[in-house]
């Protein structure tokens, strides 16, 4: 395999040995990384509570989140279903609106299915919209073609908090039902998964209105109206944290919490702003369902992936602007992570494809990996080279890997 010596010698320089192919993460043995795993989730033993990851043998992706032995890393993509795909256009000329495509369960379960049919990727994501559960709590919004989703009613003073109320689930049977069947359809070989918005990030919505490129209006309100964005921080959170047991218990194996948006922030603003109500909403769903696995991903994490692994979830997704070898020293031994391949190589030659995912694997290590790129599948990425992407994922194997990774060492050294 000798296309992999330039990878490997990368991952070999920053400090990688041959001898348990496990030492970027500073362990020596799989017991010591055994006793890591157990502590990481002894608290959650504590709590008996049934929910639908709870499994005696779950799907290989749960368990790469978990940290558990794996023999290759799982592989999704975000965005896998979307417009990239000519199945899905066509479906799109005949449905329209994104909207009536994201809330009708018949549609819902088609379109979440279209890349699992046609490339059998380790997690199947529902297809649906972080804004989704907006009309649900209080707050209406459209999209539009050109401009996106629009707010007509932001919120940005006291009188606006009054439009809120409590979560009505039933306004989310769509979501329930098409997880469930998502979950029947998959029927083991591949973990079901549900996302949400961060409080933050659903907060830009619906303060500015809409999509923005400079955050201005929310910033502001920072140090102008604290008061009115804590009370809509704190609504959010908990809408958000019913959610997401509420996908766990239709079906969904792992969540993925979105914070799109919290890059924008200044590290000290983020950690005020953001990271307590995401630890808030990991507490809340860590004390109902402790053994699903939650992902938090931040477009533009690289200044903050040291504050995200405080918010307690078990996977971190690392935007393709961080090193992954780097990543891995900074995040430490004890939490799993998710990337990070550039969106754009999928435009590239599939043998740089293929070396770019090999370099990634290898630097993420054996354990607590789930590979996938460093953001969503990009509008025109050809359909051959997704597909390549995941036959490459499923031909990789550790152990090979572990003794190719020797075999490059002993040549560097003779």
């Amino acid at each position: 395999m000798s296309s992999l010596a330039s990878p490997a010698s990368v991952c070999t320089s920053l400090g990688w040995k041959s001898s348990s192919f496990l030492v970027h993460s500073g362990l020596k043995s799989s017991n010591s990384f055994k006793l890591l795993v157990s502590r990481r989730r002894v608290s959650d033993k504590l709590i008996s509570v049934t929910c639908s990851s709870s499994l005696s043998d779950p799907p290989l992706l749960v368990k790469a989140a978990r940290g558990d032995p794996v023999s290759r890393p799982p592989a999704w993509m975000m965005r896998q279903a979307g417009r990239y795909m000519a199945v899905y256009r066509k479906l799109a000329e005949k449905y329209p609106s994104f909207r009536e495509r994201s809330e009708t369960t018949d549609l819902i379960v088609e379109i979440s299915l279209q890349p699992w049919e046609a490339f059998h990727p380790d997690g199947v994501i529902i297809f649906s919209d972080i804004l989704t559960p907006l009309p649900a709590f209080g707050v209406p919004f459209d999209i539009e073609d050109v401009r996106g989703p629009i707010i007509h009613s932001p919120i940005r003073s006291e009188e606006g908090l009054k439009a809120l109320h409590p979560l009505d689930l039933e306004k989310l049977n769509f979501v329930g039902e098409s997880l469930k069947l998502l979950r029947k359809e998959v029927e083991g070989s591949a973990a079901v998964l549900g996302f949400v918005g961060a409080p933050w990030t659903i907060a830009t919505y619906i303060v500015e209105g809409g999509t923005t490129r400079t955050y201005t209006t929310i910033k502001r309100m920072c140090h102008t109206a604290p008061h009115v964005l804590k009370t809509l921080l704190s609504h959010l959170t908990q809408a958000i944290s019913e959610y997401i047991v509420f996908q766990i218990e239709h079906g969904a194996h792992c969540i993925q919490i979105f914070d799109s948006w919290g890059g924008q922030l200044p590290p000290d603003m983020w950690e005020s702003w953001s990271k307590p109500y995401i630890q808030k909403i990991v507490s809340t769903v860590r004390s109902k369902c402790p053994e699903t696995p939650l992902v938090l991903y931040i477009n533009g994490n690289g200044g903050l992936l040291e504050r995200m692994k405080g918010t307690g979830v078990d996977v971190i997704g690392l935007d393709w602007t961080v090193d992954m070898a780097d990543g891995r020293k900074r995040l430490g031994a004890d939490i799993s992570v998710q990337g990070n391949v550039d969106p754009a190589y999928l435009f590239s030659t599939l043998p740089a494809l293929s070396e770019e995912i090999q370099r990634v694997v290898r630097c993420a290590g054996p354990r607590g990996h789930i590979l996938n790129l460093g953001h969503g599948v990009l509008v025109g990425t050809p359909e051959e080279a997704v597909a390549h992407f995941f036959d490459v994922a499923r031909s990789l194997n550790f152990d090979t890997l572990s003794q190719d990774l020797a075999a490059q060492e002993h040549k560097l050294v003779a």
